[in-house]
């Protein structure tokens, strides 16, 4: 697994459940590239939901966009899920 660090959570004071944990674990995202989606975003949206998703091109992976989702209206703000987004991918490329 390699997403176990639970100075994580203290870190950013939010909760990483153990969907958020298996979708980095199944989608090989090193804690890293959350670290760097979440503190330097390229883009980032509030959603009604009371999520915020926050997205950076990562180019150690061919500049595909990661999306980190973080449901801020609850206390501590928890990480709901993570992906590389291919609608994102396929606007930027077409943009291209």
């Amino acid at each position: 697994m390699i997403f176990t660090d639970t100075c994580w959570n203290i870190r950013y004071n939010m909760e990483f459940g153990s969907h958020f944990q298996d979708m980095m674990n199944e989608r090989n995202i090193p804690p890293e590239w959350v670290d760097k989606c979440v503190h330097s975003p390229d883009r980032k949206e509030d959603h009604p939901d009371g999520t915020t998703h926050f997205i950076k091109q990562i180019p150690e992976f061919g500049n595909r966009w990661l999306r980190v989702v973080i449901n801020v209206a609850t206390a501590p703000h928890k990480g709901v899920t993570v992906f590389f987004d291919r609608r994102l991918r396929r606007e930027h490329e077409s943009k291209s």
